[in-house]
């Protein structure tokens, strides 16, 4: 009998330790609010969720910053946070058609492409039309991608086909292209150049406002945390979160 008995305290004991172990992820997370947002918006929503925190005691916000077609996919599929923010409408666009928005998106901000390069500007490139130069690594983002988007939209408009060596998952990864010398330029929001600082040279281009992407926010349908999630898009979309956005070179809507 002496096995059956030890059998039966470690099941109560493993029961007991599962148990404890579930209660602590519910209560760490019983007050974390959880955003997709657009890999542009990384340094901006970071800002604002600390000001989210500092506002609310007890309030945590865990982000997953991506590419927008990529975070409308996987809502698609079944992950459930409570805000969405998207680099383009159309995106914001596939997730409402899915059925998972609480309410109508918001539009908050507006980003414009422009060309980044080494320090300096080593290849000399003035245009849009100069990224077609032989001999040029070019980088831009995948066409699902917003800014994959709003370049296909630029090619279209002017005729200008580009060549890449590279096409990426995000804005932020494009940026990585020329700041680490795998590329010669890249395509990327205006914002990111920004805050790219000197370690690039931002060339503007006119062709760029025929492709002006607007960014929306919605709460998401059944999230887990609707108050937090609400009081989050109410910080993006009002007068702290509008100064913020100003600060990073975003435009208004």
């Amino acid at each position: 009998m002496r096995p059956v008995r030890v059998l039966a305290v470690l099941v109560v004991l493993v029961g007991s330790l599962t148990a404890c172990d579930s209660g602590a992820r519910q209560g760490q997370g019983s007050r974390a609010v959880v955003v997709f947002a657009a890999a542009s918006l990384k340094q901006v929503f970071t800002t604002i969720g600390e000001q989210l925190r500092s506002d609310n005691p007890g309030a945590a916000v865990t982000f997953n910053f991506a590419g927008s077609s990529e975070l409308a996919t996987q809502l698609i599929e079944g992950a459930r946070p409570d805000v969405f923010a998207s680099a383009d409408v159309a995106q914001m666009d596939r997730v409402a058609q899915a059925g998972l928005l609480a309410g109508a998106a918001a539009n908050f901000a507006a980003n414009t492409l422009v060309i980044v390069t080494a320090p300096g500007n080593p290849k000399n490139v003035g245009s849009f039309a100069e990224l077609t130069r032989p001999g040029l690594s070019v980088v831009i983002c995948q066409r699902p991608v917003p800014c994959g988007s709003a370049t296909q939209r630029i090619e279209d408009a002017t005729g200008v086909q580009l060549h890449p060596v590279s096409e990426e998952p995000s804005v932020s990864d494009a940026l990585n292209k020329v700041t680490t010398g795998q590329a010669d330029a890249a395509l990327v929001y205006v914002t990111d150049a920004t805050s790219a600082g000197n370690k690039v040279t931002t060339v503007k281009f006119p062709e760029a406002a025929q492709a002006v992407n607007v960014y929306p926010i919605a709460v998401l349908k059944n999230a887990p945390q609707g108050a937090l999630a609400q009081k989050f898009q109410a910080a993006v979309t009002g007068p702290a979160g509008r100064e913020i956005l100003d600060r990073a070179g975003f435009a208004r809507p």
